[in-house]
């Protein structure tokens, strides 16, 4: 087996243990994991429509309606009228739902411990590592697009000559290193295509190549 197999590997064992604690942590709160997902996606991005929940989420519309179907009965979350559409509505996350997504956000003490046996210097090569996979995850399709440092506009790659802080954010106006890196960012304003492409070859330290395709959002039974 060439390396890359045994990175796919590694990542598939991460990946059941992740879903497994998912669903022990969700049937803790009587939950489904896609329920907790919802709530959680709520919580840290505010009210959103259906439809926008289940491409973020890359689960079915059906899928999300019936999760959402749950919530709603269990008094989680509520309905409320869109004010910028009178014929749509916002699903909006309740006070008793709130409590519940701050347990289901957390994550398993074993993971937070095994990330700490990582050197600082590891963490940060690890982090890039990742960055730049789900990067190619976006640009193939294979996942929801992600607001993500490489993709925002407030980014600014490589721009200062401190090899441990060489990024920097325009939004909180701050240098920082690749270990600082988000992958799921509140404050993220998304790139335009081309802004993209230059942003992701400032950061891959590379002053052209070729473009990538523009990142496309896809679409778990609960």
């Amino acid at each position: 087996m060439t390396e890359k197999f045994h990175i796919a590997t590694g990542l598939a064992k991460i990946g059941l243990y992740l879903r497994a604690e998912g669903w022990q942590q969700a049937e803790s709160e009587s939950l489904t994991p896609t329920q907790g997902q919802i709530l959680v996606h709520l919580v840290r991005r505010g009210p959103a429509r259906i439809t926008a929940l289940a491409e973020e989420l890359a689960v079915t519309q059906p899928t999300a309606s019936d999760a959402l179907s749950a919530l709603i009965r269990k008094g989680h979350v509520e309905k409320r009228s869109d004010p910028a559409d009178g014929r749509a509505s916002l699903l909006h996350v309740t006070t008793q739902g709130r409590r519940v997504a701050e347990v289901m956000a957390e994550w398993p003490d074993a993971l937070l411990s095994a990330i700490d046996t990582l050197e600082t210097g590891e963490q940060a090569v690890f982090l890039r590592g990742l960055t730049r996979m789900i990067r190619e995850l976006q640009v193939r399709g294979a996942i929801p697009v992600q607001r993500m440092c490489a993709t925002c506009s407030f980014f600014r790659p490589n721009v200062h000559n401190d090899p441990a802080a060489p990024h920097h954010c325009a939004f909180v106006d701050a240098a920082f290193g690749d270990a600082q890196l988000r992958l799921d960012c509140g404050e993220h304003e998304p790139a335009g295509e081309s802004e993209t492409s230059t942003l992701w070859q400032k950061f891959l330290g590379t002053s052209s190549g070729e473009v990538d395709a523009p990142p496309a959002a896809t679409g778990e039974t609960s």
